[in-house]
C-alpha cells in the first residue's frame, strides 16, 4: 500500500491554519446563521441553473419597477442576492478546502489505522509463539476487538 502521508505537519503550520479558520468565523459570525433540517428542507433552493433567472428578475425589478407587487420588498431582495453572491464567494474555496481536509485525515487515518493493525497482528503471532513480553502487550491491544454483550438479553452487540 502506498504511504501517501509521509509527513509531519509542521505545529506552526497547523496553529496558523486553525487561528486563521477561527479568525473568519469570527468575522463573519455576525452574519451567519443557522437553520434546522424542517427549514433546510422546506427552502426552495438557489443553484447554477437558478441563478440567471433571479439576477434577470432583480434586473428587470430595478429597470421596470412597475411590475413589483407592493409586498415584495425589493431592496430585501437586492440585499439578499448580494449577499449570496459574497457569501458564496467565501463558501466556494472553503468547501474545497473541507474536501481536501476530509481526503487527507480520511487517508492519514486509514494509513495509521492499517499501521496499528500490522503491529497488532505481529504481536498477535509473537504472543501465539511465547515470545517474552508480547502477551502483555497483545492482551492489552485486543481489547479493541473483543465483543460487547448486553447484560439484559445476552446478544452480542
Amino acid at each position: 500500500m502506498e504511504n501517501k502521508i509521509n509527513y509531519q505537519l509542521p505545529d506552526d503550520v497547523a496553529g496558523q491554519a486553525a487561528d486563521q479558520i477561527n479568525q473568519a468565523i469570527n468575522v463573519l459570525k455576525p452574519y451567519l446563521i443557522a437553520l434546522n433540517s424542517e427549514e433546510r428542507q422546506s427552502l426552495p433552493k438557489m443553484s447554477d441553473g437558478t441563478v440567471p433567472f433571479v439576477e434577470k428578475c432583480l434586473d428587470y425589478c430595478n429597470s421596470d419597477e412597475q411590475f413589483a407587487p407592493p409586498y415584495l420588498d425589493v431592496e430585501g431582495f437586492k440585499n439578499d442576492m448580494d449577499a449570496w453572491e459574497k457569501l458564496m464567494a467565501v463558501l466556494r474555496p472553503v468547501q474545497q478546502l473541507m474536501q481536501n481536509l476530509d481526503d487527507t485525515t480520511t487517508e492519514a487515518g486509514s494509513e495509521s489505522y492499517t499501521a496499528a493493525l500490522t503491529y497488532y497482528n505481529s504481536v498477535k503471532q509473537a504472543a501465539k509463539l511465547s515470545i517474552p513480553g508480547a502477551k502483555t502487550i497483545y492482551e492489552d491491544l485486543k481489547e479493541r476487538f473483543a465483543k460487547r454483550s448486553s447484560s439484559k438479553n445476552g446478544t452480542t452487540v
